[in-house]
């Protein structure tokens, strides 16, 4: 199960978000501005869902503090959506961008590609020695051809 945290000043949509992502079935964190989210934001987080335009820290700004600490991929949820503003939160480290109002399953969808696009290759995949149709799997000791 994926953790995320959800930042937005929005009290209802991040309800709202939470129990659709939940049910989609993330485990998902809270935060309500940009402070309490980079105080939130640990290391077992796999994807950050950010507003820009919040009280405290604005998302830009705390795009910047996480960029700072690490490099969990970050979507933007916003409702500015002129070029400028998402070339800006791309440049600035976002992994991807997504205007209010949104398709749900949109969402979804999105937040899934991301986490496969970071997710850590199996384990066991450097334990597979390849050479053409042989398969050698030094974890378990067994060949496939």
């Amino acid at each position: 199960m994926s953790k995320l945290l959800l930042v937005d000043d929005d009290v209802e949509l991040t309800e709202l978000l939470s129990s659709l992502l939940t049910l989609e079935g993330f485990d998902v964190q809270t935060a309500n501005n940009g402070l309490e989210a980079l105080q939130k934001l640990d290391e077992s987080h796999e994807l950050v869902l950010l507003d820009v335009m919040m009280p405290k820290l604005n998302g830009l700004d705390t795009l910047k503090e996480i960029r700072k600490v690490s490099n969990v991929p970050v979507m933007m949820l916003t409702a500015r959506g002129e070029d400028i503003d998402r070339v800006l939160g791309l440049e600035l480290g976002a992994d991807d961008y997504i205007v209010k109002p949104f398709e749900p399953k949109e969402l979804v969808a999105r937040v899934k590609a991301v986490l496969r696009r970071y997710e850590p290759k199996q384990e066991e995949d450097k334990n597979i020695l390849k050479f053409g149709e042989l398969e050698i799997n030094l974890s378990n000791y067994s060949v496939l051809y």
